[in-house]
């Protein structure tokens, strides 16, 4: 047994000595009397279990820390990436919003240009009509303009088209030629991408296209 003054123990174990009256009172360290001075008895069986206690407490601490470390850091990655996420999500729906802008404009355009497209047919009508009440005998064939103009509001290629009609007799082609010409389109017709068919008609749009094989 060992016997170490109140400084000598705090010195020991490397508390203060208040640590050490704490202990005393508590009863974990037994004291003695001697010439009026307080002194500590060290048992080296109960100061080793003591030491081993303190040791895999401080060790539990230390795990604490870093797990606690590690999920804060974790916690820092997480954050970070709702962050990012959050920003990816705000562009996303900033670009959605231009597209359906943009798509509803392109939209509003199409159909203002057909609405054009239709008054311009109502127009020629309505002159034909008044013609014919006017002058029967003077009716102007607008036929074929007014067939290019509803195939034009029908058809996505609605610029620079023709029909193979009007073509033909814009060339003034021979009846044999004409024939050929005929046969050659409508022997085509539903397997080549240059012919355009509309209500059973044939249309060309030969600012795309090269039709010299079928003339």
């Amino acid at each position: 047994m060992k016997k170490l003054t109140v400084a000598e123990a705090a010195e020991y174990f490397g508390v203060s000595k208040e640590a050490i009256h704490n202990r005393v009172r508590r009863g974990s360290l037994e004291v003695v009397v001697e010439n009026g001075i307080k002194m500590v008895l060290l048992n080296p069986d109960k100061i080793i279990k003591q030491t081993r206690k303190v040791t895999q407490v401080t060790t539990a601490v230390k795990n604490d820390e870093r797990y606690y470390k590690l999920l804060q850091e974790q916690n820092e990655k997480l954050q970070w990436k709702i962050e990012k996420l959050e920003g990816e999500t705000r562009i996303l729906r900033d670009q959605k919003e231009l597209m359906l802008i943009e798509e509803r404009k392109k939209i509003e355009a199409i159909y203002q240009e057909k609405d054009e497209q239709l008054k311009n047919i109502l127009n020629t009508l309505s002159s034909q009509f008044m013609l014919l009440q006017e002058k029967p005998s003077e009716i102007i064939d607008t036929s074929e303009t007014l067939e290019v103009e509803i195939a034009e509001l029908k058809s996505p290629k609605k610029k620079s088209i023709i029909s193979l009609k009007k073509y033909l007799k814009l060339k003034n082609y021979s009846e044999k030629k004409t024939k050929k010409v005929k046969k050659a389109f409508a022997s085509r017709a539903k397997k080549d991408e240059r012919i355009t068919l509309i209500d059973g008609k044939t249309y060309l749009d030969f600012s795309k296209y090269d039709y010299l094989d079928l003339l």
